[in-house]
């Protein structure tokens, strides 16, 4: 039961990156990356600086803040590679370069905790792979650009930062909450020193809508979904959530679908059943993997 809950609240981690897609997709209509990640990250610090200060108030080692900073910085690079590489690429190369992510993730912690990963991880990230590329094929390839590299990066380092996390804090007593606090505090930082005045401007003359999609990508994509994202890698394996938060396509079609009224096409639809499976396989595997094989007992016969 503990396993599934982990499982279940990674997969909605998942679902509300998902969503993320279509407020962001608003935002940048009026306002440029760097300010939405910067009053993002504000307003995810200032809200677990709340939490903190009521549930929490235990000082953070010096150790335990220097792991928060790294991985504030490597959590800051996915997301502004990220989002400046899909505003530079289409949609169909960022989708596919994107979810590699679930093949690096097992190859990165292979290498970090050297230890060999069941095949069927690899041949389940595959699978997972090709269905997004069904999934985001409706327009067609085209050639790479400085866009598909900065999104193949994005990749990489989501692969590492998620390696990171596991390598950095499993077993070592961290705290979610304040790991989760530090690393917001890094990157609300590096956004607002990145455009300051940008920030100002935004802030001035956000209306009411605007201020709403901030605060969802603030408090639901970033205090919610960040906090179980790093207590709930602390339960399990990196490959393990990454296989589950690979499923954020599949929100964020279905999503685009219901509010956003775009439409699938049978292509589409084949890709989400392969990325389904794919994550059920690599979950499988990975579980088999990680389970020791239970002894077995001789029950003596009664004596008489």
């Amino acid at each position: 039961m503990a396993a599934r809950r982990v499982d279940l609240l990674l997969l909605l981690v998942a679902l509300v990156w998902g969503s993320s897609y279509l407020a962001a997709k608003t935002l940048t209509d009026t306002v440029g990356v760097t300010v939405i990640l910067s009053l993002r990250f504000l307003i995810t610090t200032v809200a677990l600086v709340v939490i903190w200060s009521m549930w929490n108030r235990r000082r953070s080692t010096r150790r335990e803040t220097l792991v928060g900073v790294v991985l504030g910085f490597t959590q800051a690079a996915v997301l502004i590679l990220e989002t400046h590489g899909i505003a530079g690429t289409s949609a169909t190369n960022a989708g596919l370069i994107i979810s590699l992510v679930i093949v690096f993730t097992p190859v990165t912690e292979s290498i970090a905790f050297r230890v060999p990963l069941p095949r069927t991880v690899f041949i389940a990230g595959v699978v997972a792979v090709v269905g997004v590329c069904l999934l985001v094929s409706g327009g067609g390839f085209v050639a790479p650009t400085v866009g598909d590299m900065l999104v193949l990066a994005a990749a990489l380092v989501r692969a590492v930062h998620v390696t990171a996390v596991s390598a950095l804090t499993r077993g070592r007593g961290f705290s979610a909450l304040t790991l989760t606090l530090t690393q917001s505090a890094v990157c609300a930082i590096i956004y607002t020193l990145a455009d300051y005045q940008g920030v100002l401007h935004a802030v001035q003359g956000f209306d009411t809508g605007e201020w709403i999609g901030v605060l969802y990508l603030g408090l639901a994509c970033s205090v919610f979904a960040f906090l179980v994202q790093t207590w709930a890698i602390q339960q399990t394996s990196a490959s393990r959530a990454s296989l589950l938060m690979g499923t954020e396509p599949i929100w964020a079609v279905l999503i685009g679908l219901s509010i956003g009224q775009e439409t699938l096409h049978l292509p589409g639809i084949i890709g989400a059943g392969l990325i389904i499976t794919g994550t059920y396989l690599g979950l499988r595997a990975e579980t088999r993997h990680r389970t020791p094989p239970t002894p077995v007992t001789t029950i003596p016969a009664p004596s008489r």
